[in-house]
């Protein structure tokens, strides 16, 4: 894990190693101050003589140039550990969200969106600060602690064995802590995926919620994983809480034995009072120093559990593998499905999609229906390579899809989704997502076969107009016709169509389609549908029946021979006679 982590800091590693060098320097400095602060005072200040004058300058300008140097390390330590830290921090979510990106929807469902944002940032945050801790403080403390020991022993062994005797309590404690405390985080931040991920549901779907009046449902669903969480934490800081009362312990009775045993020390004759100020100034150094490790260790119990939801991410293996000598030109649009078999899940014997075959041409027009969970949109994300088949093959232009470079096959399959998505930014921007150096004239040509062009139009500032996030600021079925100019832009060898008219009326429906058909003939176009007249002038139609193909035909062959498209033809056709 630790290994794992590390390659994230990369051109962060001068200032990570400066940190702790220049903290390694302030220790030093800080270490030497006390000592020669005990030949201030018992050369200078209680020597055979009385005061003496020189000696006190001498040594007291030593210190205050040993304090100037050290108080130069430490602003630099401090420096180069929030440079390394944030860039470590930024790095690291940098590499999340590479990886993330070359995730299939297989591997985006088995974290879950809040999941990744989730640790994308408050994961991430957890980890920085403790890198930042660990390469500053938890250099300084334990170095403090060694020298300061040594330093301590040097003026008197016998006292240095005081702070040897708390060592085995503090340590066992902090390790009973550590195996308490961290499986209790582990809870705590898989919570937080689930109190994002009502956040993220509540706001999505904020219109439904206000619809059907569901603030206190909702509220009250908020407030019980807000609730776990807190009910985590408080058990975990419970916990720790036992970290204070322990430093306190281990403080107080190094304090009160160095007192006791030190006076004695002093009337024996055996300790001089310089040798014991200095070795107080130790003491304290000592305490201090267990004081901030033991907060380092609680960082770290916290900062675990993230590290170890940051390395998931980073190791997670993407399902859609590039092939070692991809093939980048797709030759044309036919397609074909031999033996095609599909599964969510690992087990071969859920398959949503099964003995799929199918043999498509270039340039035709495919028509899709099925009743709902008939595995329509799935058996479309195969030609794309959105999933990989559990059985069988699927070949665009001749070529197995699997062969194929995956950006090259998606930029020759477009796809028009069932769940529309604009992004924030002007329509031009949001067009150029189909092809970023897309002409003006060329956007408006697409928008025009979508249809798209005639409430663009009317809008004040035409193709400059601001899309909200989401598309919120257009209705359903002006979102649609823009996702279809947009699919359009990238001129693609099929385009396929998900349910993406379904909230245009009819007459809109058909003049898309007819524009279709005459502007990209050489395109292959696939229509998922619901209505029948979406697809009825398709060169053929398939018939989707519990994921298996239940026929293949034109719409005068299914009327005559499929039952269950004529029973959909005629509850529709009886439906708009009924409304007229």
């Amino acid at each position: 894990m630790i290994k794992k982590l590390c390659r994230s800091i990369r051109e962060y590693k001068t200032p990570s190693i400066l940190a702790p060098l220049c903290v390694s320097m302030e220790v030093v400095l800080e270490v030497t101050i006390p000592f020669m602060m005990s030949f201030l005072i018992d050369k200078g200040i209680q020597s055979e003589n009385g005061v003496n004058l020189n000696v006190v300058l001498k040594y007291g300008g030593i210190i205050v140039f040993l304090a100037c140097i050290s108080l130069l390390f430490g602003a630099l330590s401090g420096r180069f550990s929030a440079k390394a830290s944030a860039g470590f921090a930024k790095n690291l979510r940098k590499d999340m969200y590479y990886a993330v990106q070359n995730f299939s929807f297989s591997n985006i469902d088995k974290f879950s969106t809040s999941s990744i944002i989730t640790r994308l940032t408050t994961d991430v945050n957890n980890v920085q600060m403790a890198y930042q801790m660990i390469i500053r403080v938890a250099v300084r403390s334990p170095l403090m602690l060694t020298f300061a020991l040594v330093m301590a022993a040097g003026i008197n062994r016998k006292l240095a064995l005081i702070f040897l005797s708390i060592v085995p309590i503090l340590g066992g404690g902090l390790i009973f802590i550590a195996a308490k405390a961290h499986p209790v985080f582990e809870k705590v931040f898989d919570t937080y995926d689930k109190l994002n991920n009502v956040v993220q549901e509540n706001l999505r779907g904020v219109r439904v919620v206000k619809a059907f009046v569901r603030e206190k449902e909702e509220k009250e669903k908020f407030g019980g994983v807000s609730n776990t969480i807190y009910k985590l934490f408080v058990k975990a800081e419970r916990m720790l809480a036992f970290n204070g009362p322990l430093m306190q312990f281990s403080i107080y009775f190094c304090m009160i034995m160095l007192s006791w045993v030190g006076a004695h020390f002093v009337v024996d004759g055996k300790l001089t009072p310089g040798q014991l100020t200095t070795f107080t100034t130790y003491t304290m150094q000592i305490l201090m120093s267990l004081m901030m490790i033991s907060m380092i260790f609680v960082m770290i119990i916290i900062s675990r559990a993230s590290a170890e939801r940051i390395v998931e991410i980073l190791e997670e293996k993407p399902d859609l593998a590039q092939p070692e000598n991809p093939v980048f030109d797709v030759k044309d649009g036919s397609i074909r499905f031999e033996n095609v078999g599909f599964a969510y899940s690992k087990k071969r014997n859920k398959l949503c999609l099964k003995n799929i075959n199918l043999d498509i041409k270039s340039g035709e027009t495919v028509g899709i229906i099925g009743g709902t969970g008939s595995s329509k949109s799935t058996l479309v994300q195969l030609i794309s390579r959105i999933y990989d088949t559990t059985e069988g093959e699927v070949y665009v232009g001749g070529v197995n899809v699997k062969d194929y470079d995956l950006e090259s096959i998606r930029d020759a399959v477009s796809m028009v989704l069932q769940k529309n998505v604009l992004f924030s930014g002007t329509i031009k921007e949001n067009m150029r997502w189909g092809n970023e150096n897309a002409t003006d004239e060329e956007i408006k040509e697409a928008c025009t076969l979508a249809c798209a062009d005639e409430f663009i139009e009317t809008f004040k500032e035409g193709y400059d107009t601001y899309i909200e996030q989401g598309g919120a600021n257009v209705s359903g079925g002006q979102r649609q016709r823009l996702c279809i100019a947009r699919a359009l832009l990238k001129k693609p060898k099929v385009l396929v169509f998900d349910d993406s008219t379904s909230a245009v009326d009819t007459r809109t429906d058909s003049r898309i389609r007819e524009a279709l058909k005459t502007a990209i003939p050489g395109t292959t176009k696939i229509f998922i549908a619901q209505r029948i007249s979406s697809v009825m002038d398709a060169d053929k139609i398939i018939v989707m029946e519990s994921g298996e193909i239940n026929a293949i035909g034109t719409h005068s062959e299914l009327l005559e021979n499929n039952e269950i498209y004529k029973e959909v033809y005629y509850s529709q056709v009886k439906g708009e006679d009924d409304n007229g």
